[in-house]
C-alpha cells in the first residue's frame, strides 16, 4: 500500500495535457473483441484499471502490441473462450468493474459471455440489471451461480428488438450496443446514455462496418451486420481529469493552462465551474485558468442557494461532484451539492470537516458547503482514499492546506490518474509517493 505525502499551501504554475478518457477507453478496448482484424487504439492512458483490462484481453488470447507509450494494436483472431470459466478469470475479472463490458461483444461474436461479479469503486450499489436485461431482450439466456457470484449469458443467435433501458447507464448502453451490432435485424434502444464516450464508441463501431443511427441522442437504432472489420481509433481527453486540474488550479489560487481539452465534448462542465465564480478562458482548444484570489458562488435569480446536482448527459457528470464540493469549501457563499446517482460518494466529507471545512452532510445524497473565501486555510491531516474521485478531491484539498498531509490507499487514485505525482511536480507541487 502506497501513500502520498503532500506539503500544501504552494502556488502552482504551468501547462498540463490531460490523459485519454478512462471511461471511454474501457469501452473501446472491449470492442476489439468484435472483430478478428487488427484494431489500433491511440491516447490510451497508463492507469491501473486500463492496464488490468489489457491484461485480461491478453489472457483471453487477444494479441496485444504496444506501439508507443499510449498506443496499442489488438487482434482478437484466436480468442481462448475456456479462459472465461477459469479460476484465473474469476480472480482477474472480479477486480475491475469495467470488465463487465467484455460480455456484450463476446455474446455477439461467440454466443457466450461470462463475468464474475465485478469490483471497482465502493460508492454504493451499481446494478448490473440494465446490462443483462438488454441481453435477454436480444434473445440470450441468463444464468447466475450464487456460490461463485458468476454471471453468464448464452445465445445461438441474437435478434434485434425494441427496448427501453430502466436507467441511462453508460456501461449498460455500451454493452448492449456491442451485442446488438452483430444481431439479426434492427434494435432500437430508448433511454440510451448519450455521453461523448458512447458517441465515440458508436463512431468507432460505424468505422468498423456497424450501422448505428441516432448517435448523440437517447434513441439509438442499430441495424445488425454479419461481421466487423479493423480500424484505428483515438480516445478523447478525459473530461473528469480536466475538471480535476481546474480544481487543482482554483484551490491553490494558481495560473494553469490545460491543453487540448476537446471543448465541444465538455458539455455543462465549464458552466458549472463558472457558477461557482471561477474564471475559465477558452484559448483555441485549451482552457486557461488565471490566478484568482477569490471566487463567489452565484445564487439563483431569487437569491436562493445554488444547487449543483448530477444528471445523465448532457447534465453534469457525477464524477466531478466531489471536485465541486472541495472547491466550494474556499468559495465565497454557500452551495448545496446533490449527488443523485450514487448514495455513498459524499461520505468522504468527514475528512474535509477534519481539515476545517464547513460542510453539513444532510443525508447520503446531499451536502451543504459554506465557503471560507480563503479567510481560513484548510489544515493538513492524515486520511485514506475511499475511491478514485474522493481520492483526487482529498489530494486537491491537501494541496491547498496548511501543513503536510498524508493520503493512504492511493492505489485508488492510480486507478484513474496517470502518473499524477510527476505531473503535479511539473507545475510546482510538493508531493512524494511513499511505498510501504
Amino acid at each position: 500500500m502506497a501513500s502520498f505525502k503532500i506539503e500544501g499551501g504552494h502556488k502552482l504554475n504551468g501547462t498540463i495535457t490531460p490523459q485519454g478518457a478512462k471511461n471511454e477507453v474501457l469501452q473501446i478496448l472491449c470492442a476489439v473483441l468484435l472483430t478478428p482484424e487488427r484494431v489500433v487504439v491511440n491516447n490510451v492512458p497508463d492507469i491501473i484499471d486500463v492496464n488490468k483490462l489489457i491484461f485480461i484481453l491478453g489472457e483471453l488470447g487477444v494479441k496485444v502490441e504496444k506501439l508507443n507509450a499510449n498506443s496499442y494494436a489488438f487482434q482478437a483472431d484466436e480468442v481462448d473462450l475456456p479462459y472465461l470459466e477459469s479460476d484465473n478469470f474469476k480472480r482477474d475479472g472480479s477486480s475491475l468493474r469495467g470488465s463487465i463490458m467484455i460480455v456484450g461483444p463476446l455474446l455477439a461474436r461467440f454466443g457466450k459471455g461470462y463475468i464474475p461479479r465485478p469490483g471497482g469503486d465502493k460508492i454504493g450499489r451499481r446494478r448490473l440489471d440494465t446490462h443483462f436485461e438488454g441481453f435477454i431482450r436480444l434473445g440470450a439466456k441468463f444464468r447466475y451461480n450464487k456460490e461463485e457470484k458468476f454471471y453468464g449469458v448464452e445465445a445461438d443467435e441474437l435478434f434485434g428488438t425494441d427496448m427501453l433501458l430502466d436507467e441511462a447507464s453508460v456501461t449498460g448502453t455500451a454493452n448492449i450496443i456491442m451485442a446488438a451490432v452483430l444481431a439479426s435485424g434492427t434494435t432500437r434502444i430508448y433511454n440510451a446514455a448519450c455521453e461523448p464516450y458512447i458517441q465515440q464508441l458508436c463512431k468507432m463501431l460505424n468505422s468498423m462496418g456497424a450501422k448505428i443511427e441516432g448517435v448523440g441522442s437517447n434513441l439509438l437504432t442499430i441495424t445488425g451486420v454479419d461481421s466487423l472489420v479493423g480500424c484505428e481509433h483515438t480516445v478523447l481527453p478525459d473530461m473528469i481529469e480536466i475538471g480535476s486540474w481546474i480544481g487543482v488550479a482554483v484551490m491553490t489560487q494558481s495560473e494553469l493552462t490545460i491543453k487540448n481539452v476537446s471543448w465541444e465534448n465538455l458539455g455543462q462542465i465549464p458552466n458549472v465551474f463558472r457558477k461557482l465564480g471561477i474564471q475559465l478562458e477558452k484559448k483555441g482548444d485549451d482552457i486557461y485558468i488565471p490566478e484568482q484570489e477569490s471566487y463567489e458562488i452565484q445564487n439563483y435569480i431569487d437569491g436562493s442557494v445554488l444547487t449543483v446536482a448530477d444528471a445523465p448527459w448532457p447534465g453534469f457528470t457525477p464524477d466531478l461532484l466531489s471536485i465541486i464540493l472541495v472547491i466550494a469549501t474556499q468559495a465565497k457563499g454557500t452551495v448545496l451539492i446533490h449527488q443523485k446517482m450514487f448514495e455513498s460518494r459524499l461520505f468522504f466529507v468527514d475528512k474535509l470537516i477534519d481539515m476545517g471545512a464547513k460542510v453539513i452532510l444532510c443525508d447520503p445524497h446531499r451536502a451543504t458547503v459554506i465557503g471560507h473565501d480563503f479567510q481560513s486555510q484548510l489544515k493538513a491531516t492524515k486520511m485514506t482514499s475511499p475511491d478514485i474521485r474522493a481520492g483526487i478531491s482529498l489530494l486537491i484539498a491537501a494541496l491547498s492546506a496548511s501543513g503536510t498531509s498524508i493520503i493512504n490507499n492511493i492505489e485508488q487514485i492510480d486507478r484513474g490518474y496517470e502518473n499524477i505525482e510527476a505531473r503535479l511536480k511539473s507545475i510546482g507541487a510538493k508531493i512524494e509517493r511513499i511505498e510501504d
